[in-house]
């Protein structure tokens, strides 16, 4: 018999039936399943066979024996299946029993007390353990590396110009004035030649004013020429060249010699 089932025959348990249930745990516990308590009935009369009680951190084994103990039968009820636990103690022992989810009982009487008591216990602290949460451990967030923000610091890229025209004024690009020429007469007279021109009229020849002779040349001139002077300056007057007054002294001059 293994060490760790020796426990259990300190409390009126029948050394031959936790031999019998032992041999026959050794295949039936999962992985991480321990024996947290074993009972055994103790009949008054014939206690040849008796009905065993397993409970495990996992879950609750009943074990019947039958064909005159030569096989044994397992029914096993998870800890998560289970409502509640009761224990009644009689004369002749004591009755364990429990409830599932689906409002079955079951039960096993002529339990020693001391043994129903130590089963009751064993049960509430399995079904205590199920109503406490599990939480799961908190994560841990590890902190930033100083030099990793660093490092995006400097591949940040840098920021786009505001103003265009003093990207431009930095390149070295000189501006240049531009000159607005309102008289197109002086690009005429700047020496442009005719195929130069950005006009295809060709402009008027400007009118000579024709200014008065000197008083000794009009004595020379027929009068015929006379006549013909006066009639220029009407001209002249009519364009809007000369002056009223002017033309007046003009008019009056020339006559002085007809």
């Amino acid at each position: 018999m293994k060490e760790q089932f020796k426990k259990f025959l300190n409390e009126e348990q029948d050394p031959k039936a936790i031999e019998k249930i032992t041999t026959k745990l050794n295949d039936l516990l999962m992985k991480n399943e321990e024996v947290g308590y074993i009972g055994v009935q103790k009949r008054p009369a014939i206690n040849v066979f008796p009905d065993s009680i397993v409970l495990t951190n996992k879950r609750i084994i009943m074990c019947k024996p039958k064909n005159l103990g030569l096989s044994m039968d397992f029914t096993d009820y998870p800890w998560s299946l289970i409502s509640g636990a009761f224990v009644k103690e009689n004369i002749l022992g004591s009755e364990f029993s429990f409830t599932t989810n689906t409002d079955i009982t079951v039960s096993i009487e002529y339990i020693p007390k001391i043994q129903a008591r130590k089963i009751y216990t064993f049960a509430k602290e399995q079904l205590e353990l199920l109503k406490e949460p599990q939480t799961p451990p908190a994560a841990v967030i590890p902190e930033p590396v100083k030099a990793v923000e660093e490092d995006r610091e400097l591949q940040k890229p840098d920021p786009l110009p505001l103003n265009i025209n003093d990207d431009i004024a930095d390149d070295g690009v000189e501006e240049v004035e531009t000159e607005e020429v309102t008289n197109f007469a002086e690009i005429i007279n700047s020496g442009l030649q005719p195929s130069q021109s950005y006009y295809t009229e060709k402009p008027e020849p400007p009118v000579a004013e024709e200014k008065p002779a000197a008083k000794g040349g009009l004595a020379e001139l027929s009068k015929e020429e006379l006549f013909e002077k006066l009639q220029n300056y009407k001209k002249l007057l009519d364009n809007g060249l000369i002056l009223q007054g002017e033309y007046d002294t003009f008019k009056k001059e020339i006559l002085s010699y007809l």
